[in-house]
């Protein structure tokens, strides 16, 4: 009997307040209900309690809906029907509940039971829902819908784009993998490629990217804001850091990171034996070995991902018996046998990947765009490690309570990578291509950090400066660009691409500051997966038990349950990079 045939499909939980025949074709269908929630005489403790789980049912429902909306428009851009049923619930749904919200979040704050609420996470929701109530302005509502609307043109532009190459149609994506070929001029011939199709939509991105600027300034205003980026750390409800601690953690990177980028440069520029370096000969194997392809197919991404995973077997589970399935691999095979996968490449696909919470059901949806590269695997676990962080959260009582921050969401996708990194024979049977691939991913850490730190400071700029013109911020991006890239390779003759290399980075336009969660959970996941290398069975544990938790307690809190201390400091970072370079090192010993 295989692990799939064992296997028993979540159901969502009865829905006691809504009833199961709710089908959401207007406000008029859910007013009712969110009128009764706010009219609902509370008198006593148990009463607020129950109230507070109909409000999360309610809640879910709304949030599934949206979720599947945005699922199969991203899976088919150029569906006019799929987008406009996403910009229905936009424009006639958020805004309703954007309101309502409001008034069920004062409701709360007000009732004099909630003093008596004392269990574990009441305390972090309260302190989000105040605020909320803080910055919320009715005047906000049209300008968020507004911007929620532009922001998903990004996608469609995105995702319409195309090269040809030796007469054949791909995706940039597919292209990209050109850029791995051992031919020098295959290389140069797809970077010019996709970079001239990008560039073709550079005036176009701006303007809206203009568009997007100003709403966000203006909502920022209302709420009583200097400027969008203060706004930002109230709304995404920034509790345990400033901006002043993003600004370390930019110094810090620069300092003990940025050096060994450089490092890896002189290093790639020696071993292939090109003058100058150009941005084609980044991805390239040194050696010249040809690309590593890990799968052939997405039902073999899927099939192998599983399989590493299953070697994932944190405490208490026994070991595993013929034909069992480990919890973290038994999610995938869920989330296969339900459909919630669709990961291989396309025209008409939006840019990206992601892992889509499904609050009803609880069982998420992962979307990718896999061309069969070691990128893609990297993805996939990814990926993979938000979705066990949805399975370990799904039977908690409230939608709060599952939605944990991004430092903590991608604290559980960041460690995921490196945790099923020592399990990647899967993929790779070959001893020498299994150490490639490790060497491959660990010199990216030292390669995304730099570009965290790119990001998120060139998001600081534009938000501080909010009268900047198109001029002004292609300025000011190369001159943060270069804080952080390192100084050997040669761009002349390019230097208009490197100008809008910002373009393609699809948070600054959908998910404003959302990005220095990466680099403060990349650290976290150094750190677990250090914890893990010193004791396999203590690192999934803590690993675990921080996921868990959800949002129920803070985010130092969270880490500090997974064994990892949260810290931007100069000296934090060398001490965790060190521990990254001695893992280079080892590997690099071997093929030597």
């Amino acid at each position: 009997m295989t692990p799939t045939e064992t296997l028993t499909l979540p159901s969502r939980p009865p829905r006691r307040f809504i009833g199961e025949n709710l089908n959401l074709n207007g406000w008029a269908d859910v007013q009712p209900l969110y009128d009764e929630l706010l009219n609902r005489p509370l008198n006593s403790a148990d009463d607020l309690r129950q109230w507070l789980i109909d409000r999360s049912e309610l809640e879910s429902y709304l949030s599934e809906d949206f979720a599947w909306r945005y699922i199969r428009m991203t899976c088919d851009t150029a569906n006019e029907s799929l987008l406009n049923q996403l910009n229905f619930f936009i424009a006639e749904i958020q805004p309703q509940m954007t309101a309502y919200g409001n008034d069920l979040d004062l409701k709360t704050v007000n009732s004099p039971y909630l003093s008596q609420l004392t269990d574990a996470g009441f305390d972090v929701m309260v302190r989000g829902m105040k605020k909320a109530i803080e910055i919320f302005r009715d005047e906000n509502i049209p300008l968020q819908t507004e911007l929620q609307t532009e922001e998903r043109q990004y996608g469609a532009i995105a995702g319409a784009m195309t090269v040809t190459i030796d007469g054949r149609e791909m995706t940039l994506p597919e292209a990209s993998d050109r850029l791995q070929s051992t031919d020098r001029a295959i290389r140069e011939d797809a970077w010019r490629k996709i970079g001239e199709r990008r560039y073709q939509d550079h005036e176009t991105l701006d303007q809206l990217f203009d568009r997007l600027r100003d709403l966000r300034h203006r909502v920022a205003v209302n709420a009583g804001f200097a400027n969008f980026r203060d706004y930002s750390f109230a709304a995404l409800g920034r509790f345990d850091y400033t901006p002043e601690d993003c600004f370390t953690f930019h110094e810090s990177v620069a300092e003990a990171v940025v050096p060994l980028l450089n490092d890896l440069a002189r290093e790639r520029k020696r071993k292939l034996n090109v003058e100058p370096l150009r941005p084609w000969d980044a991805k390239v194997d040194v050696d010249g070995r040809p690309p590593l392809k890990p799968f052939e197919t997405g039902a073999e991404l899927v099939e192998k991902t599983i399989a590493c995973f299953d070697r994932l077997t944190p405490p208490p589970t026994p070991p595993l018996k013929q034909g069992e399935g480990s919890e973290f691999g038994n999610d995938l095979r869920i989330m296969r046998a339900m459909g919630h996968l669709d990961l291989e490449s396309r025209k008409g696909k939006a840019p990206g990947g992601y892992n889509y919470p499904l609050e009803e059901i609880g069982v998420p949806f992962i979307f990718m765009n896999a061309t069969s590269s070691l990128r893609d695997v990297v993805t996939m676990v990814h990926e993979g490690g938000h979705a066990v962080h949805s399975f370990l959260t799904r039977d908690l009582p409230l939608k709060a309570f599952r939605n944990p921050p991004m430092e903590v969401a991608e604290l559980a996708s960041m460690s995921m990578e490196l945790l099923s990194m020592d399990h990647w024979d899967v993929f790779f049977d070959n001893p020498a291509d299994l150490r490639r691939a490790k060497l491959q991913h660990l010199e990216s850490i030292i390669e995304t950090l730099p570009w965290v730190a790119t990001i998120d400071k060139f998001q600081h700029w534009i938000y501080e400066n909010p009268a900047h013109t198109v001029a002004e911020r292609r300025e000011n991006w190369l001159h943060i660009y270069e804080q952080f890239a390192d100084s050997v390779t040669d761009w002349s003759g390019f230097a208009y691409y490197k100008e809008y290399i910002w373009q393609r980075q699809l948070h600054l336009f959908e998910v404003p500051f959302y990005y220095i969660e990466y680099g403060i959970a990349q650290l976290g996941a150094i750190g677990v997966w250090r914890n893990y290398r010193r004791d396999p069975q203590a690192g999934l544990a803590g690993y675990k038990a921080a996921l868990s938790l959800g949002y129920k307690a803070p985010i130092r809190d969270i880490y500090a349950a997974a064994n990892v201390p949260f810290d931007f400091s100069r000296q934090h970072i060398r001490e965790l990079i060190g521990f990254v370079e001695d893992e280079i090192k080892k590997l690099t010993a071997v093929e030597s």
